[in-house]
């Protein structure tokens, strides 16, 4: 049977974006069917293309975010440039830009001016702080925008220093935001007939990722602290060593709390009047994780799991990065996916996560070698012939 169109499947997408934020929601389109054409400055590209390592000459941050894209470059500050540009901002159905706020304006291609251009375009703008409050004219940096909004306040243990999460965590929810929001404009529009602008500030989204912690502070005037692995609400819930590694607990309520005491040969615990609530394991906190590593400590991690598992309780080994990029799991799921390249000869990549059965998406084609497609962009979308590609080359527009 022939494979099934992906959702998005006719949506021309013109990506302007760079680095992290903006590749990834256009990654995420192109995923499920989208035509991404990714507009590149002539001999430079995207900033990720000079970021090492490299494989095959060509950065693995790089092809970590851009497969499903077309690569065209195009010098945007020149007139033949800009020419160009209005006419694919013309055929297209979705813009995105991650410049600082003022950037496109001053280009000539801010919301207003693409909107006179095609009024059913979709425009994304992604930014640090927004396009609006006084902290707008700011540069949002991955690092940045997690500092500020409370997430490395709350990442670390309660003696140490604040620490990031360890992948760039603003930039990936704000791509993630960026393609929900495009998607939900695009559903809007096939009932208007009218494009909008979509605004995704990092600051917004890790703010909003707050949640149950902002809780606290709004419904208690408490300030959450660092607190290692440790939940605020819920014990036993955070890792633990077992005799050779470390794993993972997450026993929520008091029906799973039996089950664990159960699997630790320890069923007295379940009914020891410290910690028989969820409440009372919070307040005694103190003396009951002492007490778990210390029996966890007895066995191999393996040993645990088994028991865990068999009694139904949640728990996890904490493994390695490359642990997970091997697993056979994830393997079946088609999550981890190869590509042919032209230049590394092949590129390993994460899979789709979102699995729509009737309509899926797919990592069908490798990220783009710098320009891979500008000549049969300019001639088939744009029109321009042979001859007037080789000038633009000529005078470095292109």
């Amino acid at each position: 049977m022939a494979r099934a169109k992906g959702p998005l499947t006719g949506v021309r997408v013109l990506d302007l974006t760079r680095v992290l934020a903006g590749p990834f929601c256009s990654m995420l389109l192109g995923d499920m069917g989208a035509e991404v054409i990714k507009i590149e400055e002539p001999g430079k590209g995207d900033d990720t293309r000079s970021w090492p390592p490299f494989a095959g000459g060509e950065a693995t941050y790089f092809m970590a975010v851009n497969r499903n894209k077309r690569s065209v470059t195009l010098n945007l500050k020149a007139p033949e440039g800009q020419r160009i540009l209005k006419t694919l901002v013309r055929k297209s159905d979705v813009l995105l830009e991650n410049f600082r706020p003022g950037t496109m304006e001053k280009l000539g291609f801010g919301h207003r001016a693409c909107a006179k251009l095609n009024p059913r375009l979709v425009y994304c703008s992604i930014s640090g702080f927004g396009e609006s409050g006084p902290e707008a004219p700011r540069a949002g940096y991955d690092l940045v925008v997690q500092a500020e909004s409370g997430i490395m306040d709350l990442t670390g243990f309660a003696d140490g220093p604040p620490v990031k999460v360890g992948n760039s965590i603003a930039d990936l929810v704000a791509g993630m935001s960026a393609a929900h929001g495009v998607t939900l404009a695009l559903l809007a529009r096939s009932h208007t007939r009218r494009g909008q602008k979509v605004e995704i500030a990092m600051l917004d989204v890790m703010a909003s990722l707050l949640t149950y912690q902002a809780g606290i502070y709004f419904g208690t005037g408490q300030r959450p602290t660092r607190r290692g692995n440790a939940h605020p609400s819920i014990v036993p819930y955070e890792a633990f060593r077992a005799a050779d590694a470390f794993l993972v607990l997450g026993v929520a309520n008091n029906s799973l709390w039996a089950k664990c005491c159960a699997a630790l040969e320890r069923p007295a615990l379940a009914r020891d009047p410290r910690y028989d609530t969820e409440a009372k394991r919070v307040q005694n906190r103190d003396t009951l994780i002492p007490l778990l590593n210390e029996i966890l400590g007895s066995r191999t991690a393996e040993e645990w799991m088994k028991r865990f598992e068999a009694a139904g309780v949640p728990a996890g080994r904490i493994k390695s990065v490359a642990e997970v990029c091997e697993s056979e799991h994830l393997k079946a799921r088609g999550m981890i996916v190869t590509l042919p390249h032209p230049r590394a000869k092949q590129v390993t990549v994460m899979g789709v996560p979102i699995r729509l059965h009737a309509t899926p998406g797919k990592a069908a084609v490798a990220p783009p070698v710098l320009g891979q497609h500008t000549d049969r962009v300019l001639k088939s979308i744009v029109g321009l012939t042979a001859a007037e590609i080789a000038r633009l080359r000529r005078d470095g527009v292109i």
